[in-house]
């Protein structure tokens, strides 16, 4: 995809020393001067031409990304270079979420359903009801507890693998215990953001779902016959494309929120706003980024799970046509463990790549519209000469707050 607006960025010199290996070839010379001419709120900053030395300057690379404005092709390979730079910190946590939701979901559902139906085997009557409805008022707390628990792991996860990018791009590997003590203070208000998103989606579909059995009560009444029916599903099926197109649309308008939230540590209120104002003139260029690595990132997961989805279901027919029972439980044991295992292997690393590809569009458009890659650039040349840089994400060159 291509830039959406033209783009020149300043010249830049190393503060001394050789520049890191991923720069390439040629240091890069000039520096953005004191007063922060180029800067977003400042002069027009000087195209990259030929350095004091007579070759061309490239804008610098500390780490993951160059601290320019990048193009589809370095985002798209930066999203793997999170993962490749920081496995530890980004795949590791994202395999220790998805376990955890695993595990807390089998045990909260599968548990008390493998419980109920032993007891239900020895009890009559009277009794049987009572367990059966009692079973299925766990089982509906326990679906419960296991979606809350997936809920706040993908908070935590989003935030962490948001964090680890902004670092980063500057050169930095954090452990997983330095990200989310950059992350306190803002833990409540993601985990909140992401229980609200969660609790609108399942208003939106009980309302539509209420709407259209609604139509076709009111149908029967009025026409009855199958003419009620057919308007209900009319309805529904003209109401969910109405849904998922105004769902899309605030996917996109709302993708920022994570980003705003833990690398500028707005409020939630702030940041709302602030990712529908960066959105605003690049909504058709951050929908296709995330519709296309969203795509890629599904099919390959499918294509690696299905295989092993497949042999969990209808191994046991061709490993024992005899039909023995033990064998075949055991069989069934041993592959669905392995499925459920290569689904959370597979879901780790589709994790990191979205919400990484999400923090990279965030960087971008700053980048365009705010010039933070000349405060990046500030903060890379401080920190390599032994100083100690305000964050360049939150403050610019002059020391003001970004805007909201």
């Amino acid at each position: 995809m291509s830039n959406d607006s033209p783009w020149t960025s300043p010249g830049w010199a190393s503060p001394g020393g050789t520049p890191d290996a991923d720069q390439g070839a040629g240091a890069p010379g000039g520096a953005p001067s004191a007063n922060g001419a180029g800067s977003a709120s400042g002069a027009t900053p000087p195209s990259y031409g030929p350095a004091a030395t007579g070759g061309w300057a490239p804008p610098p690379k500390p780490g993951l990304i160059p601290l320019r404005p990048i193009d589809f092709g370095t985002l798209f390979g930066a999203t793997f270079g999170v993962l490749k730079r920081n496995p530890r910190s980004t795949f590791g946590a994202a395999l220790l979420m998805n376990a955890l939701v695993t595990i807390v979901a089998f045990g909260a559902v599968f548990g008390l359903s493998f419980s109920s139906i032993d007891r239900l085997t020895q009890a009559s009557g009277d009794e049987a009801e009572a367990i059966a409805a009692g079973t299925i008022g766990l089982v509906l707390i326990g679906s419960l507890l296991a979606t809350a628990v997936a809920l706040v792991a993908q908070a935590l996860l989003q935030g962490v693998i948001t964090i680890e990018v902004s670092r980063q791009i500057l050169g930095e590997k954090n452990t997983l215990r330095q990200l989310l003590a950059r992350g306190k203070g803002r833990w409540g208000a993601l985990i909140g953001w992401t229980l609200l998103l969660s609790l609108a989606l399942m208003v939106a579909v009980a309302l539509l779902v209420g709407i259209v059995v609604l139509m076709i009560v009111i149908g029967e009444t009025a026409v009855g016959g199958p003419t009620s029916i057919a308007l209900g599903v009319v309805f529904g099926i003209v109401g969910g494309i109405g849904m998922a197109v105004l769902a899309a649309w605030l996917w996109i308008k709302l993708a920022l929120v994570p980003a705003a939230l833990m690398i500028e540590r707005l409020t939630l209120g702030q940041a709302i706003r602030r990712a529908w104002t960066l959105v605003r003139g690049s909504f058709w260029r951050t929908f296709g980024i995330l519709l296309l690595i969203t795509v890629i990132v599904q099919i390959s997961a499918s294509i690696v799970t299905t295989p092993f989805s497949l042999v969990a279901t209808f191994g046991g027919l061709l490993a024992n046509p005899a039909g023995d029972e033990f064998t075949n439980s055991t069989f069934l044991i041993v592959a669905n463990v392995v499925s459920v295992a290569v689904t959370v292997v597979v879901g780790a690393i589709g994790a990191v790549l979205t919400t990484s590809a999400v923090a990279l569009i965030y960087t971008d458009i700053r980048m365009r519209r705010e010039g933070l890659d000349l405060d990046l650039q500030q903060a890379t040349e401080q920190s390599a000469a032994g100083g100690t840089p305000a964050d360049p994400y939150v403050r610019g060159l002059d020391g003001a707050t970004r805007p909201l």
